[in-house]
């Protein structure tokens, strides 16, 4: 959340003075949350969460600090450096005073989502108007709409459940499905016209996605399986195309208006996905 309010403030043109202070408000107030979550989570997140590359990357703190000097805005990379030095499962630190502590962070970062919904509907409903101009196209603003939207689902489910809800396999690869397919609609369209192979490449994810999509919606809840080693299968190609460019952009070879941290962004993505996945298919072995 704390990125997608960056990109979003980094898009408005100097004119756009308000839309550009209160994008900046919530990436602010979304890296204060991300530093408290940080801090609590050490000794505290999985291993597997950590060796994900959902966290941080080789390139994140290269691409935080070249994408600020970019565009003007100050990234705290302090924070990608504490997240780099996480420690998983070492001690046992669910006491009281832990669990109040996550539950205030976690109304903190409830109200700072729903403001940040807000504006973001408000930036899609102005640009879909004519009557704002952004560099983001409209469907990447849909995009990180939904992404804030899933969420607020799951704090909502930890405040008031206590866990997160396991998703059907059908829905929860549908959701990230999408997510990856449109990931590469805004690689190819960010793209420099003269880097031909790499569109073609992403144009070849876009399909894949789709028809991962479509079958999903067409076929019945028994070839879920397949569907999800299908998925697995083309993650796993994806994921070294992601890794392939963020090297490639943030060693300025690649011609493209591709942010670097934007690159970085859509890696730790398909990461996170990479290890839903593999959990999904580890557990059709037990």
């Amino acid at each position: 959340m704390k990125e997608h309010a960056l990109f979003l403030q980094a898009s408005f043109p100097e004119k756009e003075k308000d839309f550009r202070q209160r994008a900046d408000h919530f990436r602010e107030e979304f890296e204060d949350g991300l530093r408290r979550a940080v801090q609590l989570a050490d000794g505290v997140v999985s291993e597997a969460v950590l060796a994900s590359g959902e966290v941080v990357t080789e390139y994140t703190v290269k691409a935080e600090c070249q994408t600020s000097k970019l565009i003007g805005i100050s990234i705290d990379t302090q924070i990608t450096e504490a997240e780099e030095r996480l420690r998983s499962d070492c001690s046992n630190n669910l006491n009281r005073e832990m669990i109040q502590a996550v539950r205030r962070l976690n109304h903190q970062m409830a109200r700072a989502l729903n403001g940040l919904i807000a504006l973001k509907e408000e930036i899609l409903r102005q640009v879909t108007g004519c009557r704002l101009f952004t560099t983001n196209y409209p469907l990447l603003i849909e995009h990180i709409l939904r992404e804030a939207k899933l969420y607020r689902q799951v704090i909502n489910e930890l405040e008031h459940k206590g866990r997160i809800s396991p998703a059907g396999i059908r829905e929860m690869e549908m959701f990230w499905n999408q997510i990856m397919m449109e990931h590469a609609q805004f690689i190819r369209g960010l793209l420099d016209p003269t880097e031909c192979d790499l569109i073609r490449t992403a144009d070849e994810f876009v399909e894949d996605y789709k028809h991962l999509l479509e079958e999903a919606r067409d076929r019945d809840l028994c070839i879920m399986d397949e569907l999800t080693a299908k998925a697995l299968h083309t993650t796993e190609k994806y994921q070294r195309f992601k890794t392939a460019g963020t090297e490639g952009i943030t060693g300025c070879e690649i011609r493209s208006i591709i942010l670097p941290l934007l690159a970085d962004h859509v890696l730790r993505e398909a990461n996170h996905y990479l290890r839903i996945l593999e959990d999904v298919e580890k557990s059709k072995d037990c």
